[in-house]
C-alpha cells in the first residue's frame, strides 16, 4: 500500500494504491493518522481509484478516520471509488455515512 498526498485548497487528498486489507491496514492507519496530525485544519479525501480490494480491517481504518475527523468537525470523503469497491462500501453501510464519488465522477 502506498499513499501519495496533495493539497487541494482546504482539502488534503490522500491517494491510496494497493489492497486495503489485514496486511496493510495497521501501517495505513498509522500513516493516515500522521498526515491528519500534520494538516489539522484540512478536510480529507481518500482517493481509492487505485484500490481494488478492501476487507473488514480496511473498512475499520476508513471508519476510524471518519469518526476521528467527525469529532474534530472535519469531513472525510471517498473519491474515485471503483464499482467493485463500491459494493463493499455499500454492504458495510459506509455509503450512508461518508460522501463518496465514483470512478468517472469528479470529486
Amino acid at each position: 500500500m502506498t499513499i501519495v498526498h496533495m493539497l487541494d485548497g482546504n482539502r488534503l487528498v490522500l491517494a491510496l494504491n494497493g489492497e486495503l486489507d489485514l496486511t496493510t491496514s495497521g501501517a495505513l492507519a498509522q500513516a493516515l493518522d500522521e498526515m491528519l496530525n500534520h494538516f489539522p485544519q484540512k478536510q480529507v479525501a481518500l482517493d481509492l481509484g487505485e484500490v481494488d480490494f478492501i476487507d473488514s480491517s480496511g473498512l475499520g481504518v476508513i471508519l476510524g478516520r471518519y469518526r476521528r475527523l467527525n469529532q474534530q468537525g472535519r469531513q472525510l470523503s471517498l473519491v474515485s471509488v471503483k464499482p467493485n469497491v463500491r459494493v463493499i462500501l455499500e454492504i458495510a453501510g459506509i455509503l450512508s455515512l461518508v460522501p463518496v464519488s465514483f470512478t468517472g465522477v469528479k470529486a
